[in-house]
């Protein structure tokens, strides 16, 4: 008779010797890097980037670099090139069910543990909701790490929901700020004085503009 399994699509191997934390179970990382990026290299540029020198993000769509979640280890070569990645960034959508939301949560961390056990540098992505998401999504990153977050579709003004989604960001960034008590923040995007200017002073802050911003630059011969 022929053997069958189910493949739940976790890898189960990422996790491997990892602890976990809260209800959801998030896997720790190990303690973090306390470098800073030179450059952010868009995962989906890895293959064509014309350095190495610098980390690779995931702030891009989540259909370009979905298969790194299901088949991680394909990667491996192509991560090693690089000086270390921040760990993808999953959307979280508001109102998403509270399940596929810890999900996106727990495949970040899990990638990141992943990537630590082999030697890689491993900057934690930090990516919340609304409030509801609060008691998981700063679970597993060591206190007083080097964190990253990403503003690009996170900040945007919508008259109609009173700006929902700018509001969420700010009240994450403070919790998270509570919570994890970063040295650093790398920030990929802009960085409106409006969200931000309360939490100068509580930690260090890098900004790296955004891929659309260098491609909206470029086409109006910004520099």
């Amino acid at each position: 008779m022929k053997k069958t399994f189910f493949d739940d699509g976790f890898q189960d191997y990422l996790v491997d010797g990892a602890r976990f934390e809260g209800r959801d179970g998030i896997p720790r990382l190990l303690n973090t890097t306390g470098e800073i990026p030179a450059t952010l290299i868009p995962f989906d540029k890895a293959k064509t980037s014309k350095t190495t020198h610098g980390y690779l993000h995931f702030y891009i769509h989540d259909r370009q670099y979905g298969k790194i979640l299901t088949d991680t280890r394909k990667y491996d070569e192509l991560i090693s090139r690089f000086d270390g990645i921040i760990t993808p960034d999953p959307t979280i959508v508001i109102g998403m069910p509270h399940c596929i939301q810890a999900a996106a949560t727990y495949m970040s961390r899990a990638i990141g543990y992943y990537e630590q056990c082999r030697g890689i540098s491993v900057i934690p992505n930090v990516r919340w909701g609304d409030p509801s998401t609060f008691d998981f999504c700063f679970l597993g990153i060591p206190k007083h790490s080097v964190v990253s977050i990403g503003t690009h579709g996170a900040i945007a003004r919508d008259r109609a929901t009173g700006n929902l989604l700018r509001n969420c960001f700010r009240d994450g960034l403070g919790r998270m700020l509570d919570v994890i008590e970063p040295t650093d923040v790398l920030v990929y995007g802009y960085m409106p004085d409006d969200v931000f200017r309360d939490f100068f002073g509580r930690t260090r802050f890098h900004r790296y503009p955004s891929e659309f911003e260098r491609t909206h630059s470029q086409e109006k011969g910004v520099k």
